[in-house]
């Protein structure tokens, strides 16, 4: 008994006999619960029926399959684990959309250089006459620049940040370091984006402005088939298709602007605003009336990656268009830049070019390949021949 005493009155030894008492109990008690526990998941059970009758492959399949679970966050989005549709935009805005988008610009360029190298510049075949008329007023110019600016500056921004990570993306020859182009692509980037979602106000802006003003002088006409008939005269000499203000080209211009500018800008406002309106679940309704098969019923994410591929596409087709139009007005053509520029152009160029608006604002009779429309109109002073 005295042993025993002095044993337990010693602290350390006491202490030592209580672990080892309290962990013999423990693991009688717990060992066979772990014993079943292990042979539950070697059965292919979940260890407290966390998941009731739900197997692990039926849980992990949904997952992959992008189900949508229970979150107790406000962000409902995040009951989403893996959402596959993400790997498919990434392939197609990767693959088809950065390589085709690429070759058609590229395509515009080479088309154009071997045109102005067979054809040459469009010249004004009587000369210039020294007489000056009113082309196009203040408020058209200015309507027409704020456009073509902040569509130039668009289009540069929007083309770096899909193509500058493959010209200036390159990190440096250590892992980890990054070369000054890379860091200039950066740079641009980041900036970039941020005057893409600000300028891009100014293009809406400007694509309402040319809508008013000129929708009326841009709708089709009879006329417009003689100017296709030999495509405006671009491959010929000498020929000269009747046309008012606008010719078939230019509105085809026109309204690749405005409709092409207002799906950029309603694509471009859902991505500045994530996941507010929905573009492509109503647009697909109404197509599925007229026989597609299209879904009808898109996740927030989903219509995102929609609109970031469309917004891409009509971007670069708009870029290589308006390529053509800058060639034109500017090297292509004689006398055209004057019209942008100044306002005022040649009265040789306009009779050349729009025999038929010279008719309408000189008050002389019209030429007689006018398609009756209207007949001549007596313009005001101000848009009267002018002497230079």
């Amino acid at each position: 008994m005295s042993k025993l005493c002095r044993f337990f009155s010693h602290p350390v030894r006491l202490a030592a006999t209580l672990v080892l008492t309290v962990g013999l109990g423990v693991a009688a008690v717990g060992l066979p619960g772990f014993a079943g526990m292990a042979l539950a998941q070697q059965a292919g059970e979940v260890p407290g029926q966390s998941l009731g009758k739900t197997s692990d492959a039926d849980f992990w399949r949904a997952v992959r399959e992008g189900e949508q679970f229970t979150v107790s966050i406000p962000d409902k989005k995040a009951g989403v684990m893996i959402q596959s549709e993400g790997e498919n935009w990434r392939n197609a805005r990767n693959g088809p959309v950065t390589n085709f988008g690429g070759w058609i610009i590229v395509g515009m360029l080479v088309v154009l250089a071997l045109f102005f190298g067979l054809r040459g510049r469009i010249r004004i075949d009587s000369g210039f006459s020294g007489k000056l008329m009113l082309r196009f007023s203040s408020v058209e110019r200015i309507a027409h620049w704020l456009t073509a600016g902040s569509f130039m500056v668009l289009g540069l921004t929007g083309l770096n940040i899909m193509y500058g990570r493959y010209l200036f993306g390159r990190s440096g020859e250590a892992t980890g370091d990054f070369s000054a182009l890379h860091q200039f692509f950066a740079f641009t980037a980041y900036y970039g984006k941020l005057v893409h979602s600000y300028i891009a106000f100014a293009f809406m802006l400007g694509v309402v402005m040319i809508f008013v003003l000129w929708v009326k002088d841009n709708l089709p006409r009879g006329i417009d088939l003689k100017w296709l008939a030999v495509a405006g005269g671009l491959f010929s000499r000498g020929v000269h298709p009747p046309a008012k203000k606008f010719n078939a080209g230019q509105k085809f211009i026109f309204w690749v602007v405005v409709l092409g500018g207002a799906s950029l800008g309603l694509s471009g406002l859902s991505l500045m605003f994530p996941f507010t309106f929905g573009l492509f679940a109503p647009t697909f309704g109404m197509l599925n009336l007229f026989g597609f098969d299209l879904p009808a019923t898109l996740t927030v994410i989903e219509e995102m990656q929609l609109s970031q591929l469309w917004h891409a596409v009509m971007a670069v087709m708009m870029i290589a268009i308006i390529i053509s139009h800058i060639y034109i007005g500017s090297l292509g053509m004689e006398g055209a830049w004057d019209a942008m520029g100044s306002g005022m152009v040649d009265e040789n160029w306009a009779r050349e070019h729009h025999g038929l608006w010279v008719a309408e604002v000189t008050g002389e009779a019209p030429p007689p390949d006018d398609d009756g429309d209207g007949g001549s109109k007596v313009a005001a002073e101000g848009a009267k021949p002018q002497t230079a």
